[in-house]
């Protein structure tokens, strides 16, 4: 597909496409970003080959894109409690005890990361042990999103392991 053909398509469908995402999702951002985000894996697509009813095709596109980004924001969710649902929690300081079990489990954890390839190690380290979100890390890495899930799935799992089997 050629730029020329692309730029018709866009110019024919771009904001059909954008307010079907405008629709369904309520957001004008977003609706703008998928909308681009289709046509440039549309163009993607067709340096790999012809694509049979780029309108379709590019609709389609869209949607998905759609669906996944709903996905994502779905698993990154959280529920927030009010500060007088917390009220009843105490806050004790562990005992010496649960002081030093928390720091040989700590320890086992850093023991069981060490085992990772580097990569999903600095994605682990990244998540867990600074704070930052999947998106924070894939910039910072300057990977995708579900690249960072991924690692840190194979680093949980790991690591979840191998706190089973002391």
């Amino acid at each position: 597909m050629s730029e020329v053909d692309l730029k018709a398509l866009f110019l024919r469908h771009g904001n059909a496409v954008r307010n079907l995402l405008l629709r369904r999702s309520r957001d004008p951002q977003l609706a703008s970003d998928l909308t681009q985000e289709s046509f440039l894996r549309l163009a993607e697509q067709a340096r790999n080959g012809p694509v049979d009813n780029s309108p379709a095709y590019l609709f389609r596109i869209a949607q998905n894109l759609l669906i996944d980004h709903m996905r994502q924001q779905q698993r990154r969710r959280t529920d927030s409690q009010p500060n007088e649902a917390l009220a009843h929690v105490e806050d004790e300081t562990p005992d010496l005890e649960r002081q030093l079990a928390a720091r040989q489990r700590l320890q086992k954890i850093r023991e069981a990361a060490a085992e990772l390839p580097p990569r999903t190690q600095q994605i682990f380290r990244l998540n867990r042990l600074q704070g930052l979100t999947y998106a924070e890390v894939a910039r910072h890495l300057g990977i995708s999103d579900s690249s960072v899930q991924k690692h840190l799935t194979r680093a949980l799992q790991h690591v979840a392991e191998r706190l089973r089997d002391d």
